[in-house]
């Protein structure tokens, strides 16, 4: 029965995108038998408990097979009706077009922006890593052989996938890192949506990962199961991360078979009737033959079962004896944890420190009593000060470790946090704030999926200096601000970073932390329960509201000093607004907001960045003090001068604004 539900697989699948009129059928034609292969002969699921936490993971890369994976996850018995496969990319369905984490029983992660999923699954790698060594049984004799945590990753990637350099970039640290817990299995199709590879992608491609580490191998007709199913058995006894190259014909059976006309587009009818009659499936739209679908449930329930049973039992031998009872332990693999309370914190502020510095520090006070939180940096921890002292550092020999070494791989790098993400941890990464555009693709996919990713941002403005514009931050944070689902922190000091904290580690989506490379002053107005507001008054007027001071990060000592000597010098009484977070102040009630900004009050914004998405809080762009344009290479205070943002010059222009 095996071909019989392999061509169950593709008809279903031509079936939804002809439904749909929208869809890939190429890769549903080609790629059904290693589909097929993987669920049939090696997946170990439970598909009445598709979020087992010892369950093997299945990515995507490919998300644009989507069509594909979901044909299979219905023939495997997930949670799928017919009425869902017809319901292919419409509003509201389990089906959406390209695979959704949450919304799909079977589906691990959300993927389609190529390249993703392979580098997330080097993140779910690392996880699972993490967990088998953390949850072993002990060494005793009783345990031999017991495992409470122990899966692989498989990947589905395509053509696409490796052409993307974030593919090379996680595939790197993959090898460097030993992940034999990673299996991709390579769609080898040789080509794209517009052309055939020869014209864009001539490199030996297994070469290029034996280089890396990896175990290689290549199943040259994608035809043939015993083939597919014996590379992907070696793959698993390798030792190492694995990529097999299984050669394949897109749209195989099709009139337009072998060419990129089939990649992207339903086929013609003509064409669906005859392809389904040479694969002996009846022409009646979304057919179900009872009997592949009951063989192919019963090959993987005969494996899934028994390794299901043995985990349970392993479960709860090891919470009854290891732990004595006590199931909270294991609550990391279930996604549950603690409120996190920063209250009690014991931190000493100092006067004056940059909020870098004072992140770190702060970091090493509470992340001890965080255990789901893991992170690193891309070759900047020096810089960033992002990093878990004593807490060790993930290695081959010390898979505990909860200090990432990323290398020079931001994009990577985002896109692992997003794969550890997704098996129960939090999780953190750091760089410098203009490069946030490297992880822009990644921080939009943890927002996609709902992930509690933090993204520490340092060297924050063009006050840096001598590094020059390429180092100069001044588009990104509006950017990163309009990310659906994500807020971004910009804290004025160490008091604004703990609250800051304080939302964050009890949210679950992705934040974005800022921080100065210089040093600010710690301030005695601002207040930690202020921040989870978004915005709130640090300096209220002594009489009468001339204006409002609204300012960010290190900006906003600077609206303090400025609020001190205009009331001093000319009567002018402003009050100060710290809004460390302009996307969680916009979400408070009307009254809040109000109170905070009344309404025909001159506001002026002090930010140095770009201007982009204040223009609502001003009466017009005079009124916004910011920087749009880019910096240059000098010492700070040159700097400074030549974007007309050092203290003189926004002193004097709000001077000019009350005139």
């Amino acid at each position: 029965m095996e071909r019989e539900t392999i061509n169950n697989i593709k008809t279903l699948g031509i079936d939804m995108i002809h439904e749909a009129k929208s869809g890939h059928s190429g890769i549903v034609l080609g790629a059904a038998p290693i589909i097929y292969t993987l669920y049939a002969n090696h997946m170990n699921i439970n598909t009445s408990d598709a979020n087992w936490v010892n369950r093997d993971r299945f990515v995507m890369s490919a998300g644009h097979g989507s069509a594909l994976l979901y044909a299979t996850l219905f023939m495997a018995g997930y949670d799928l009706s017919i009425d869902d496969l017809r319901k292919f990319r419409r509003i509201g369905s389990k089906t959406p077009g390209h695979p959704e984490v949450g919304i799909t029983p079977g589906v691990d992660m959300s993927t389609g922006p190529l390249g993703q999923g392979i580098a997330s699954a080097v993140g779910m790698a690392i996880a699972e890593k993490m967990l088998e060594e953390k949850y072993k049984f002990p060494k005793e004799k009783q345990y031999k052989n017991k495992k409470l945590i122990g899966y692989r990753i498989y990947v589905l990637c395509g053509d696409g996938d490796l052409m993307e350099g974030i593919s090379y970039e996680a595939a790197s640290l993959a090898g460097t890192l030993n992940l034999d817990n990673l299996i991709v299995l390579y769609d080898s199709n040789s080509v794209t949506l517009d052309s055939r590879t020869d014209v864009t992608f001539k490199e030996n491609v297994l070469e290029r990962f034996r280089a890396m580490g990896w175990y290689t191998d290549t199943v040259k007709n994608g035809l043939v199961i015993n083939d597919i199913n014996k590379a992907i058995t070696k793959a698993k006894e390798s030792g190492k991360p694995s990529i097999i190259e299984i050669k394949t014909i897109i749209g195989i059976g099709s009139s337009l078979a072998g060419s990129n006309e089939v990649h992207g587009k339903p086929l013609e009818k003509e064409d669906m009737e005859q392809l389904k009659t040479s694969l002996g499936i009846s022409n009646t739209p979304f057919y179900v033959d009872e009997n592949a679908r009951t063989y192919f449930r019963s090959k993987i329930a005969a494996r899934g079962n028994k390794k299901y049973e043995e985990w349970v039992n392993n479960y709860r031998e090891y919470v009854n004896k290891v732990l004595e009872g006590d199931s909270s332990k294991l609550n990391i693999l279930f996604g549950k944890e603690n409120p996190a309370d920063l209250n009690g914190i014991d931190f000493e502020l100092k006067p004056k420190e940059s909020t870098r510095v004072s992140n770190g520090r702060i970091m090493n006070t509470f992340i001890g009593e965080v255990p789901t939180m893991v992170g690193g940096c891309a070759d900047l921890s020096s810089s960033t000060k992002a990093y878990l002292k004593d807490l060790g550092d993930f290695s081959i020999i010390n898979r505990v470790g909860r200090n990432i070494f990323f290398g020079v791989r931001e994009h990577a790098m985002g896109a692992i946090l997003n794969g550890i993400a997704l098996s129960g941890f939090r999780t953190f990464g750091s760089t410098f704030l203009v490069f946030s555009d490297y992880l822009k693709p990644a921080i939009r996919m943890s927002a996609l999926m709902n992930l509690p990713v933090t993204y520490i941002f340092t060297h924050d403005a063009i006050n840096i200096g001598q590094d020059g514009p390429t180092h100069e931050p001044i588009e990104q944070l509006p950017m990163l601000r309009a990310i659906p689902n994500h807020d971004v922190f910009r804290p004025a000091d160490g008091t604004e970073i703990i609250g800051s904290w304080a939302y964050i580690l009890n949210s679950r989506h992705p934040n974005s932390l800022i921080l100065s490379r210089i040093d600010v002053d710690n301030l005695k107005e601002t207040n930690p329960n202020g921040v989870l507001y978004g915005g709130y008054i640090l300096r209220k007027e002594q009489n009468n509201l001339h204006g409002i001071l609204i300012a960010t990060g290190s900006e906003v000592m600077t609206a303090l000093k400025v609020s001190d000597e205009l009331l001093k010098d000319y009567g002018l009484d402003l009050r100060v607004v710290s809004m460390p977070c302009r996307e969680l102040f916009l979400r408070q009630e009307k009254q809040y907001k109000d109170s905070v900004l009344p309404s025909g009050v001159r506001t002026i914004v002090i930010e140095a960045g770009s201007k982009l998405g204040w223009e609502g809080f001003v009466y017009n762009d005079n009124y916004l003090i910011t920087v749009d344009h880019f910096g240059a290479s000098g010492t700070k205070d040159e700097v400074l001068a030549f974007c007309k943002f050092d203290y003189e010059t926004i002193k004097n222009r709000i001077i000019s604004l009350f005139r």
